[in-house]
């Protein structure tokens, strides 16, 4: 199977994918902007039962070699998508839990985090329509209710973290800022499915909306895989405008493994 090389070019051209062999790929898709789309607040997000058929079904032609890898904690994806409990990643790679289970926590937050907390709380009270996500190991702040604000948000938020590096990192996502210890990443989880079973040996697949998906596309690229992105947000060898165009192009995936199956 042959892999398009990666480059701003193929990105912007907006080519959409084709249907790629389940027996020979495996997924590494994003979550929110990518299988889902955005809400005001994190929580108000559902997928709905199409959703979670869909995932299903793609565990089973794919061999169980999907994996989300998402901003939001691993208990949360769990919630959203109960019954099932799919390998994943969660706080952009600081946790991660495998296709046998296995979980690998994040690290507690250090001092630093823990002061910068205050802070944004401070930043917050200042301006109406600001949201902190507390994740725990990281912290998300939310200004999708308030667009306006974001060149006051995301210069205030710079200059609190710049003299935190390199111990803490900003993230400037879709209408949200997210700080985070540097590592693990993206990139980290990518690389720990692709040396266990049963991504190893497989084309791996990333599907992501944001910048804060860009480790996550290097490491599929280094392993010779295949990039999705979905909007203008970042570039990448195939586009698809939106998350329902994304769970389109994924159930023609699992179509074409069940018939080929049959």
């Amino acid at each position: 199977m042959e892999s398009p090389k990666d480059s701003p070019a193929a990105g912007l051209g907006g080519a959409e994918p084709g249907v790629l062999p389940a027996g020979r790929i495996c997924l590494v898709p994003d979550f929110d902007g990518t299988l889902v789309e955005f809400a005001d607040h994190p929580r108000a997000v559902r997928p709905d039962a199409h959703l979670l058929q869909l995932l299903s079904s793609l565990q089973l032609v794919l061999g169980g070699a999907i994996a989300l890898i998402s901003g939001r904690r691993l208990e949360e994806l769990d919630v959203l998508l109960q019954p099932l409990q799919l390998p994943a990643a969660g706080l952009h790679g600081l946790e991660r839990r495998d296709a046998q289970g296995r979980l690998r926590p994040p690290t507690a937050a250090g001092p630093e985090l823990r002061g910068l907390r205050s802070r944004l709380l401070e930043l917050i009270a200042a301006h109406a329509g600001l949201l902190l996500e507390d994740k725990g190991a990281s912290l998300a702040l939310h200004y999708r209710r308030a667009p306006e604000l974001q060149e006051t948000v995301q210069r205030a938020v710079a200059a609190l973290v710049a003299p935190l590096a390199p111990q803490l990192q900003l993230l400037r996502g879709d209408m949200v800022l997210e700080i985070k210890p540097q590592a693990p990443d993206k990139a980290t989880a990518v690389e720990g499915f692709m040396r266990e079973p049963p991504f190893a040996g497989r084309v791996p697949v990333f599907v992501g909306d944001d910048v804060t998906d860009r480790d996550g596309f290097g490491a599929v690229r280094r392993h010779d895989g295949m990039t999705v992105a979905v909007g203008d947000r970042v570039t990448a060898q195939w586009r698809l405008p939106d998350p329902a165009a994304v769970r389109a192009w994924l159930a023609r995936i699992a179509e074409a493994g069940r018939r080929r199956e049959s």
